[in-house]
């Protein structure tokens, strides 16, 4: 018997000798009202508690007029600057981005051509892992998840790097720049080995080429015939510039700044940072999107009629189908109210996309269930303040569109993603300069030490 079995066997026996142990996990939703709770960390009315200042990213869903919230079109800054206007202006004048936001996010402001061609070779150069990593740390322990893998090589890292505790702000830019040069390699090398040792493919690893966008690099090192489009190429670049920030408040952010206000390294702050994403109600959400389309191809047998398929989505509400989660992924967000401007220019070009691959049924079925899905959710819990489809409605249909594998999806939200927490963790490390400590209030009664034979 392996030792996974065998403690399997031992728990289960010492469970049935502790009939009540659940008891021991069974706060309920009273216990929280009489101290009042921000369960959550949000105020009664929804918003978020305030614990921060940052100037790295900013979100706004809604404006506070005379102490009520009044709804308004979502916006995402990054230092200031529309985040949805970066990715409009590049793909209308046919350029890359990506780099650009990493830049503006790290460093504070818009670079100048000599500053973007200087930060482009900078990451070019560090678009490599150490020698012997890939065999060392990826190979050895294959995983089904590539965000515990992920997470796992950033923290290696660590062992790799001649200052690591170093939390200068010189060092901790140069490991902020190679980190997000680094996880694009890290996540292709996982899923390549993922996939050879795991499920019996033939295993082919690419290197970057230098020259070339983060985007164009990530699509050449996961197809086994390096070949992408000009269009694909720009479409994931929008992905990540769309996906590079999001305020201080969101739950991976706040992990990282939590675990930085500790006084710790880089590579610590940012491998909890993933652990955080991978979770199914933050970035695991665009998989779980995917997923709960397939259930609704699958069950519903004309999702073009309103009804039929108003029917199933009130079922997925009951927790009576699908993953019995009670949830419809990809609706509402904890900040945006009308809209979430990701989801809207992901939409927007999501259009012509599936239109050219053939799937534009895809694009209206979920706009079907975006609309039908908001009207029975703000029903049946009786909100007045709209809702709306977020980010993680439609970007997993572009990442299916460009042939994405769907166990790359919250991959790739980290790689984007890895440029706000490192700027987060650099602010915090810097500004913050107090350990994030909040209260937890415990109803337990207070209980004498019984000796063990008197048991």
């Amino acid at each position: 018997m392996d030792l996974y079995s065998s403690n399997i066997n031992l728990l289960a026996e010492l469970e049935a000798l502790n009939a009540d142990v659940s008891s021991a996990y069974s706060i309920g939703p009273e216990q929280y009202a009489t101290v009042d709770v921000k369960r959550g960390l949000r105020n009664s009315d929804g918003t978020g508690v305030i614990i921060g200042v940052t100037d790295v990213g900013s979100v706004q869903g809604y404006t506070v007029i005379d102490g009520e919230r009044v709804p308004m079109p979502g916006r995402l800054y990054y230092r200031g600057i529309s985040a949805t206007d970066i990715a409009e202006a590049h793909l209308k004048d046919g350029t890359f981005g990506y780099e650009e936001a990493v830049y503006l996010l790290l460093m504070g402001r818009l670079p100048d051509r000599r500053q973007n061609a200087l930060f482009r070779q900078v990451l070019d150069e560090a678009r490599t892992l150490p020698a012997g990593f890939v065999e060392d740390v990826i190979f050895k322990a294959p995983a089904y998840n590539l965000m515990n893998q992920l997470s796992r090589s950033v923290l290696a890292l660590y062992s790799y790097d001649p200052s690591p505790d170093d939390t200068s702000l010189s060092n901790m830019l140069r490991q902020s720049v190679e980190i997000v040069a680094r996880m694009p390699l890290i996540v292709a090398n996982a899923h390549a080995v993922m996939r050879h040792y795991l499920l019996g493919h033939s295993l082919y690893i690419h290197n970057p080429k230098p020259g070339l966008s983060l985007a164009e690099n990530f699509l050449r090192m996961v197809r086994a015939d390096k070949a992408y489009t000009e269009e694909e190429a720009r479409i994931l670049d929008m992905m990540l510039m769309l996906h590079a920030d999001h305020g201080g408040g969101n739950n991976s952010t706040f992990t990282c700044r939590c675990v930085s206000s500790t006084g710790t390294d880089t590579y610590s702050a940012i491998a909890a940072a993933i652990g955080s994403l991978k979770g199914p109600l933050h970035g695991g959400a665009n998989a779980k999107v995917m997923e709960m389309f397939g259930h609704i191809k699958a069950e519903v047998k004309d999702y073009k009629d309103d009804d039929e398929l108003r029917a199933y989505l009130l079922k997925l509400l009951d927790g009576r189908a699908g993953d019995e989660s009670g949830k419809i992924y990809g609706l509402g967000h904890a900040v945006y109210t009308v809209s979430d401007p990701r989801a809207v220019a992901i939409k927007k070009h999501a259009r012509s996309l599936a239109a050219g691959k053939g799937r534009l049924e895809e694009l209206e079925l979920m706009e079907s269930v975006e609309r039908i899905g908001i009207e029975l959710i703000m029903a049946r819990k009786h909100m007045n303040i709209p809702m709306c489809a977020n980010v993680d409605m439609y970007s997993g249909l572009i990442y299916s569109l460009l042939g994405i594998p769907v166990e790359l999806y919250t991959p790739l939200f980290a790689i984007a993603r890895s440029a706000g927490w490192c700027a987060h963790r650099m602010e915090e490390a810097l500004t913050g300069n107090r350990i994030m400590r909040p209260a937890y209030r415990s109803p337990v009664a207070r209980l004498d030490y019984i000796p063990m034979d008197e048991r």
